[in-house]
Order: C-alpha cells, then structure tokens, then sequence
C-alpha cells in the first residue's frame, strides 16, 4: 500500500460514525500537516533555485573586491582561482558546500515531495 492510499483510507475513516472525535483529530491535525510540509518543501526548493550561485555570479564575486571582505587577500585569491577553473572546467555551479549540497537536494526533489 502507498501513502496516497493509506490517506485515502485516513479519510474514510474519519467520516466513519465508528471513529471516535479524538482520533477525529489526529486525522485533521496529520492532514494538515501534510498541507504544510507541501508548502515548507516548496519554499525551500524555491529558496535554493534562487540562491544557488552559478560560475559566473562567482567569478563576479570574486572581481568585485566582496571576496577580499569575506575571505582576505589570501582567500580572495583561492576564491578566484577556484572560480576560474570551475569556469574552464565548464562547470555551472560553485561548488561550495552551501551550493553543492542545495544541487544535491535539487536533483532529489522528489524524495522531499513523495
């Protein structure tokens, strides 16, 4: 049996006279958690489309001066080096680990939505 199914047959119990008004409960209270988790899955798949950084938004980072005031000179210097040869690479995305594990999520979205 699947999950669909398995809510199918929550709900049909619920409308049964049989099934108690606590159990009632449990059954609207699942249900709308369900309603939720569709929401919160969507927001945060969305939130790590808009935020996931290409080599390009990269490579803008790294000449624009910002690199220097997160990383220091020495970093700044790492940080471009790692963007151009992510770039001649012909990689699309940093490959930090914020960047790296939003792709991984990305491409398993399913998994979140089943």
């Amino acid at each position: 049996m699947d999950k669909q199914t398995l809510i199918e047959r929550l709900k049909a119990m619920s409308a049964s006279p049989s099934c108690n008004d606590v159990v009632k409960q449990a059954i609207r209270v699942y249900l709308a958690s369900l309603a939720l988790e569709k929401i919160a899955v969507d927001n945060l798949l969305a939130t790590l489309e808009d935020n996931l950084v290409d080599v390009d938004e990269m490579l803008q980072t790294a000449y624009s001066g910002e690199a220097i005031k997160y990383f220091g000179v020495e970093g700044a210097k790492k940080f471009v080096d790692n963007a151009e040869a992510l770039k001649a690479s012909g990689a699309k995305y940093c490959n930090c680990l914020a960047c790296t594990v939003a792709r991984e999520v990305l491409d398993n979205k399913d998994v979140l939505r089943s």
